[in-house]
């Protein structure tokens, strides 16, 4: 008897979360809901065009949700003072959210990202806490010894190639190794990063990545294609990013693609993160 009156209650406690969450989310897809091409007539079929118009507004629709988000985070954190692009931020943060939406981060918070749009002579490393709106760190990061001299411009996912490989990855477990401590990457990009890990590109503290080096040659080293960063920082950089959280490198290559950069996938993984009460209980389906 206690047990049907439990599930009652959860029930109902779902069913008020559903219509809170009907309310809020009413905006945003009111105008799909009342466009011609959505409505349903009695014992009729919806055509295949409509269908494909249906799509396409909803997808319009993450669009404009994503992006509202993404502008008012950036506006909040003052991203523009840190010389953090807008777009590289946004492209960064839709891959955060699709990431999150497939399970593979933690609820740290944490965002990593590297512009190698940059030359190396310039600060182009970021580490965003989203949680609470704060830049952890904004500091110089080395890129691959055959991606270029003072900026990378190819980059690759061979073994050997000692260049960068562009794309999203995700933090795993700290070792010390000839670098002291550092921090192993896996790549979630098939055919830019995804062997990351077989290549032992991994984030570890170099001289060559100081201000000093860079004073003093007008550029930083280059690594063997891992993103090294300044000796002395990065205990903290590592302490900071470790433990499944997100990093991003940006580039200019244009035949990059990633399934991570889908505005659907990331306005679901914004809802989970912001609002993971929303899901109903396992136990029996709605």
């Amino acid at each position: 008897m206690r047990t049907n009156v439990r599930k009652k209650s959860i029930k109902e406690r779902w069913r008020k979360r559903k219509k809170k969450m009907g309310r809020r989310l009413l905006p945003l897809f009111a105008p799909l809901i009342l466009s011609p091409s959505a409505s349903i007539g009695a014992g009729k079929y919806v055509a295949l065009d409509k269908l494909d118009k249906a799509k396409t507004s909803v997808t319009a629709l993450s669009v404009v949700r994503f992006e509202q988000v993404s502008f008012d985070l950036y506006t909040q954190m003052n991203l523009s003072a840190a010389d953090l692009s807008y777009d590289v931020f946004n492209n960064a943060l839709m891959g955060y959210y699709g990431m999150y939406n497939e399970g593979r981060l933690s609820d740290k918070g944490v965002l990593t990202i590297v512009d190698f749009t940059k030359p190396s002579n310039e600060k182009r490393l970021w580490v965003l806490d989203l949680e609470n709106r704060q830049v952890l760190h904004n500091t110089y990061v080395a890129h691959g010894r055959n991606s270029g001299e003072v900026t990378a411009q190819e980059f690759s996912n061979e073994h050997k190639s000692f260049m960068s490989s562009v794309g999203f990855y995700v933090t795993d477990e700290v070792y010390f190794g000839k670098h002291g401590k550092s921090l192993r990457l896996d790549g979630l990009d098939e055919a830019f990063n995804s062997n990351a890990r077989d290549r032992a590109v991994v984030m570890h503290g170099a001289e060559y990545a100081t201000e000093d080096f860079m004073n003093k040659y007008g550029r930083l080293g280059r690594s063997l294609g891992c993103p090294a960063v300044p000796l002395g920082e990065h205990e903290s950089i590592i302490d900071s990013v470790k433990g499944k959280t997100a990093l991003y490198i940006h580039s200019g290559d244009q035949s990059y693609t990633s399934h991570y950069l889908d505005h659907a996938n990331a306005v679901a993984g914004y809802v989970a993160s912001t609002q993971p009460n929303l899901l109903p209980p396992a136990e029996f389906s709605i």
